[in-house]
């Protein structure tokens, strides 16, 4: 069954520089499974203990982070090819304090950390490259958490918005670019209110600093974009 998403495997970070030969060998040696979900299920909840790393075949997973009022927060976003509890997976026993929840219909592969941290009998030349790879992974995730505290530190929803689509802007290289989140999303990732994320929205288009439609951006020149 994983053969099919071989290339969205071969596309992860987690398995950079491993050719697919190799992939498949390692998939039978980490004993792989995977799942399907349908929109809005939950494949991880807050509270939970879980060792398995997850990759995203198919779809797109949703970290979370809710209240006890049930007001919910996008923490991130996996998309196919990307891993998520990877860091909850690596501390045995850590109860997680996100959940993950199916973006649209989604398929996830799990991998038993204890399996990925551990060099198998075989003596894999490739699961060294696995382990460095998820060094990597773990060390980018925290570059993105610390550039998202530049977003939640600004004062204003109007702050916040500019300070989001100038990297995203700056990521792409472009002043053109989509993001992956409609405007309630968008509004959960940066904690604010949907009915003031589309207030300031119109404003900044009304002031020529950007246009859009729907998940599509065009910053003006000047704005902080890309070129």
């Amino acid at each position: 069954m994983m053969r099919k998403y071989l290339d969205v495997i071969k596309s992860s970070r987690l398995f950079r520089d491993i050719d697919d030969g190799e992939i498949e060998a390692m998939l039978a040696c980490l004993s792989v499974s995977s799942r399907e979900y349908a929109k809005n299920e939950f494949i991880l909840r807050a509270g939970e203990r879980s060792s398995s790393i997850g990759l995203v075949l198919a779809g797109a997973v949703h970290i979370i982070k809710e209240d006890f009022l049930g007001n919910r927060n996008i923490i991130a976003e996996a998309q196919p090819g990307e891993i998520f509890a990877e860091s909850y997976a690596c501390v045995p026993g850590a109860p997680l304090g996100v959940s993950a929840a199916a973006a649209e219909r989604s398929e996830v592969m799990f991998m038993d950390v204890s399996r990925v941290l551990t060099v198998c009998g075989s003596a894999c030349a490739f699961h060294a490259r696995l382990m460095r790879n998820l060094l990597a992974v773990l060390a980018e995730k925290n570059l993105q958490f610390s550039e998202k505290l530049t977003y939640m530190t600004q004062r204003s929803t109007r702050q916040k918005l500019l300070a989001y689509l100038s990297a995203e802007s700056l990521r792409r290289g472009a002043r053109e670019f989509e993001i992956p989140f409609n405007r309630q999303q968008l509004a959960d990732y940066l904690s604010v209110d949907r009915s003031a994320l589309s207030g300031e929205l119109s404003k900044l288009r009304g002031e020529g600093l950007l246009d859009y439609r729907k998940n599509k951006f065009t910053l003006a020149p000047g704005t902080g974009g890309g070129e």
